[in-house]
């Protein structure tokens, strides 16, 4: 996978506590957004980052972020992490914002 400028990368790492996700343009090698459970704007959101749940939740809320960054098309990486759980609740919650991959 590698993103452009105009269809940049979005990552998505998960541990056990927390999700985070980053829109990476691969031409340059930069860091276009990114945002986690722990920041502060998110964090207020639920009470547990570990949850599909709160998956869907932060996904929505990162794709309303992106949009506002201008950011509408990207190319999704799971970054080796199956589909299913929280990856695919975070990743329907892109879509369900806005976000097309």
């Amino acid at each position: 996978m590698f993103g452009t400028e105009s269809k940049p990368r979005l990552v998505v790492h998960r541990s056990l506590k927390n999700l985070s996700g980053q829109v990476i343009d691969d031409a340059s090698g930069k860091v276009l957004f990114s945002l986690s459970t722990n920041d502060k704007a998110t964090k207020q959101q639920f009470t547990k980052a570990g949850n599909v749940k709160s998956s869907e939740i932060f996904g929505e809320l990162f794709a309303k972020a992106a949009k506002e960054k201008g950011f509408s098309k990207v190319i999704f990486d799971r970054a080796g992490y199956l589909y299913h759980g929280r990856i695919k609740a975070f990743a329907d919650s892109l879509r369900k914002g806005g976000l097309e991959f």
